[in-house]
């Protein structure tokens, strides 16, 4: 089964591959832990063929197009910094800086300076 591109670039930015980045306009900045948090409690992240989850234990769960994706996060000085294992991949720590627009949240990698990933905010 083919699987659309789109869906596995955007995987593949949240675990820091490299893709073209979107404009910022209409997305504001998550800046403070709690907010984080707040959007992400009781929410995957999720985009065709993916679905995460960002627990409050500092865990990263869930699948992208039928692999397992795992990994850990923290907050640190106003980023999202994480470590992701998928498939046989492992990513090194990475902090992004994190916008949301609505019912999506935009990761942008490398302290805000790298690639993106819209993801959207889905009750569990």
């Amino acid at each position: 089964m083919q699987r659309p591109a789109s869906a596995l670039l955007a995987l593949l930015a949240f675990i820091g591959v490299s893709i073209a980045s979107p404009a910022l306009a209409d997305f504001a900045p998550v800046q403070r832990e709690a907010d984080f948090r707040a959007l992400v409690a009781g929410h995957d992240l999720t985009r065709f063929g993916i679905r995460l989850q960002v627990t409050p234990e500092g865990r990263i769960t869930g699948r992208g197009f039928g692999m397992k994706v795992s990994g850990t996060w923290e907050w640190r000085d106003g980023y999202f910094c994480r470590t992701l294992e998928f498939g046989t991949s492992n990513e090194p720590l990475n902090c992004q800086r994190v916008l949301r627009r609505g019912d999506t949240l935009r990761f942008i990698a490398d302290r805000g300076e790298g690639d993106t990933a819209d993801f959207s905010l889905r009750d569990r």
